[in-house]
C-alpha cells in the first residue's frame, strides 16, 4: 500500500507506528499486536507497510524507529530501552513489554587490573551507542574517548583495540568466552513501546497491550471441588474473592469452580489443589486481562 505522509496519517486519524524488520523484537512485537486485535499479516519484511485498524505499521530497523520517532515521522515505536536512551526518548510515553531483557554493562579485559569504570580514565571505550555512552562517563565525571564501532564488540576489546565496551549482555557467556569482566552495570533492558502523548488510536493500543500482557502472566483455571472446601481453595489463593461455582449434574458433592490465577501461584498450589480433592484440572491461558 502507499503510504501517507505523516501529515496526512494524522489528518486521517491513523497512527505511524514502527515495527522491528528481523528477529526476536519482530517476533514479539507481531505476537502481541495480533493477540491484542490487529491484523499484521501484510507485514512481508524490511520496509514493508500495512494498515492495521487505525495503525498504520511499517518495519524498520529499531534504530532508524527510534531516530524517526524522536524527528517527529512517527508517533511510536517497538525498540528496546538502551536504544530509546541512546536517542534520548526519555520523555515520550513508555510501555515495558518483559521480553528480550538484557542488561547494559561496561566490560573490560579480565587481566587488565582495572575493578571499577571509574578505573576507565583516559581509555577507549567501544561501543553501539556512543550518545548513551558519553553521557553516563560525563555524568560519573570520567573523561574518556568513546568510539562508534559496529559488529563485535567483545573481540575488539579482547583485541586490545579499545579499553573496555559498553554493550548489552544476556547471559554473560560472549563476554566469558573473549575474558571480559563486568566493570559495572548501567542498567536493565528489555522491549519497550515508545510513542507520543495524547493520540486516541494510541491510547487504545496501549489499552489492548495491557490486556495481552497480564494475561501471558495468568491462566484460567477449571477443576471439579468438593463442595465443602469451596471456603479453603479461596483462602489458598491470595487475591481469590468471588470464584465462579457452578453445579454438576448428578454431584451434589462437587462442583465446579473457575477462576483466574497468576501463573507461578497455580504452579505452587498445584499439590495442595490436589489435597484439597479437586480433579478435572484444566488450565488454559486467557487472551486478554484486564481488571
Amino acid at each position: 500500500m502507499n503510504a501517507l505522509s505523516t501529515q496526512g496519517a494524522a489528518e486521517a486519524g491513523l497512527a505511524r507506528i514502527a515495527v522491528p524488520s528481523k528477529g526476536r523484537l519482530r517476533d514479539e512485537a507481531l505476537r502481541l499486536l495480533s493477540t491484542a486485535g490487529y491484523r499484521v499479516s501484510g507485514l512481508r519484511g524490511a520496509g514493508s507497510m500495512t494498515r492495521a485498524g487505525m495503525l498504520e505499521l511499517i518495519e524498520m530497523r529499531p534504530r532508524d524507529a527510534a531516530a524517526a520517532l524522536a524527528a517527529g515521522a512517527l508517533d511510536g515505536a517497538f525498540i528496546a530501552t538502551d536504544i530509546g536512551m541512546e536517542y534520548q526518548l526519555e520523555g515520550f510515553e513508555c510501555r515495558p513489554l518483559g521480553y528480550s531483557r538484557s542488561t547494559l554493562i561496561v566490560a573490560s579485559r579480565d587481566d587488565d587490573g582495572r575493578t571499577d569504570h571509574r578505573d576507565l580514565e583516559g581509555g577507549v571505550v567501544a561501543t553501539h551507542m556512543p550518545n548513551l555512552t558519553e553521557k553516563f562517563f560525563a555524568d560519573e565525571g570520567i573523561d574518556v574517548r568513546v568510539v562508534a564501532m559496529g559488529g563485535s564488540l567483545e573481540g575488539v576489546c579482547a583485541a586490545g583495540l579499545a579499553d573496555a565496551i559498553v554493550d548489552n549482555t544476556e547471559t554473560g557467556t560472549s563476554l566469558r568466552q573473549n575474558r571480559l569482566k563486568v566493570l559495572t552495570e548501567i542498567r536493565d533492558c528489555e522491549a519497550e513501546f515508545v510513542h507520543t502523548a495524547g493520540l486516541a488510536v494510541l491510547e487504545d493500543l496501549d489499552l489492548r497491550m495491557e490486556a495481552a500482557l497480564a494475561a501471558r502472566q495468568a491462566r484460567y483455571v477449571m477443576m471439579h471441588v468438593p463442595k465443602d472446601r469451596i471456603d479453603d481453595l479461596v483462602d489458598m489463593f491470595h487475591g481469590l474473592e468471588s470464584p465462579t461455582v457452578l453445579p454438576l449434574a448428578g454431584r451434589d458433592e462437587l462442583v465446579a469452580v473457575h477462576f483466574v490465577a497468576k501463573n507461578e501461584e497455580l504452579w505452587a498450589r498445584l499439590a495442595d489443589l490436589r489435597g484439597l480433592g479437586a480433579t478435572d484440572i484444566v488450565a488454559t491461558q486467557p487472551v486478554a486481562l484486564l481488571d
